[in-house]
């Protein structure tokens, strides 16, 4: 028996396989058995629907359908809710549906056949054919929010995004994106330029082996026509939402979009107290310099500030705790210049300022304002 013919041999022999329609390949390699396992979140379900007449009679009015049974709901999938007229001996019906799976849990795929023998009988048959769909990816978001430009309120927003493969196989991650609200612009940063061409951080390879995890970094910045009209946004602010696309080892295309994803926007309260200028690193023991922005976020009350420097175990402040700062009008700002030094090595965080207004008896509180290196001073022999 020549190589080609081993095959088709197989088929013939296979006790699955409807006689005389071998070649219509339905034997047990491509007929789903009652439970054939798993499916992933995002993935498209497709399956293939022959309905055979195996008899030596012609039937009427055959009515195919397939419906996807999930927890929560029940959907038709086939292409035409039509009968047929009638189907002679050794032919087909044949069908493919499509669904992409949105739901997590079980799902039955029940396929339901009706048709009329030539003595008018009414006849009936239904087949299940149950699969799990799983989560595919594990996602976590983390934002952060600085201060790019100090003297406005439109501070940037840093979205990271932990993306990991909880799958038993590779991915190839074809797409990672944020799609951002309508407030605000986003950059991608996780790309570098080398000779004027973007080269993904994640080097050539695009795969995220099985239980691996990558971390995607946005940056989003308020557009100027909204910022100009929200101020200082608060409360819960909608950031957008992350698509994400990939194909597993056959090819098989992959995708999720999360839900609009939120964050608590920082709070600055009546009184904003921000840093214009501080050094990266400081000698120990040796003063250094910082350069404070007190703004009145107030639209219309003026506040009378009073400047107070409360020491830590590794911080300690140069001059006079407790002066007048004088009257801050509503949207202005001021700038002080403080002198401070550390007698702890290693990173420490600047804090201990407080400031009272005096008209409302009302105390504002700010620690961990920056944090400086401090180092132990090199000293020269001769």
């Amino acid at each position: 028996m020549l190589q080609g013919d081993l095959f088709n041999q197989l088929m013939r022999d296979d006790p699955s396989t409807v006689s005389g329609a071998e070649i219509l390949m339905l034997g047990e390699m491509l007929t789903l058995p009652q439970n054939f396992g798993n499916i992933f979140l995002g993935e498209t379900f497709s399956s293939y629907i022959s309905v055979h007449n195996d008899s030596s009679q012609v039937v009427k009015e055959i009515l195919v359908k397939a419906d996807l049974q999930t927890s929560s709901q029940r959907l038709n999938l086939s292409a035409s809710n039509a009968a047929v007229a009638e189907l002679k001996p050794d032919c087909c019906i044949d069908d493919v549906i499509h669904h992409e799976v949105k739901e997590i849990g079980t799902h039955i795929l029940v396929c339901a056949v009706s048709y009329t023998t030539q003595s008018g009988e009414k006849m009936y048959f239904r087949k299940f054919f149950k699969f799990q769909v799983l989560k595919p990816l594990d996602v976590k978001t983390k934002f952060y929010n600085a201060e790019s430009d100090l003297s406005s309120v439109t501070d940037e927003v840093f979205l990271e995004a932990q993306i990991q493969n909880i799958t038993n196989s590779p991915m190839f991650m074809e797409k990672v994106s944020l799609e951002p609200s309508i407030m605000y612009n986003v950059a991608e940063l996780n790309s570098i330029s080398q000779a004027g061409e973007c080269i993904s951080t994640f080097g050539s390879r695009a795969y995220l082996q099985p239980m691996d995890t990558r971390q995607y970094l946005y940056c989003l910045k308020p557009k100027k026509e909204f910022a100009e009209k929200a101020g200082i946004i608060k409360g819960v602010t909608v950031i957008g939402k992350l698509d994400i696309v990939w194909k597993t080892n056959l090819g098989e295309r992959g995708r999720l979009q999360t839900s609009q994803l939120q964050r608590m926007a920082p709070g600055y309260g009546d009184v904003r107290l921000s840093l214009e200028a501080i050094p990266d690193t400081v000698n120990l023991e040796e003063p250094f310099h910082i350069t404070c922005k007190i703004t009145n976020c107030s639209s219309e009350r003026t506040m009378d500030l009073v400047l107070e420097m409360c020491n830590t175990n590794s911080i300690h402040w140069c001059g006079i705790s407790g002066r007048q700062l004088g009257k801050l009008h509503p949207s202005s700002s001021l700038c002080l210049a403080l002198t401070l030094l550390s007698s702890v090595q290693g990173l420490q965080s600047v804090s201990g300022l407080r400031l009272t207004d005096t008209f409302l008896k009302r105390t504002y509180e700010y620690d961990d304002i920056a944090q400086v290196c401090v180092v132990s001073a090199i000293k020269m022999e001769n």
